[in-house]
């Protein structure tokens, strides 16, 4: 799960303006934020410092936050 969507709309920033900054393209972008493909790291920190370069201060925890279904089991 990803908030890419959720946090482009809340800044008012365009799906174009993100994947301008990027310099992906549109269908690229639309598929991480409809979760039809999965950001790597490499890919997850771009999206956020895209997001910072456009005004957006966030987080790699903001867009992707940690899973909250993961459990640790103990040896």
């Amino acid at each position: 799960m990803n908030r890419i969507a959720e946090q482009r709309e809340i800044s008012g920033i365009k799906q174009r303006e993100l994947v301008a900054a990027l310099g992906w393209t549109q269908t690229r972008v639309s598929n991480y934020e409809a979760g039809r493909r999965t950001a790597g790291l490499v890919e997850s920190r771009a999206i956020v410092s895209a997001f910072n370069k456009l005004g957006v201060k966030c987080t790699l925890d903001d867009i992707f936050p940690p899973s909250l279904d993961v459990s640790i089991k103990a040896a």
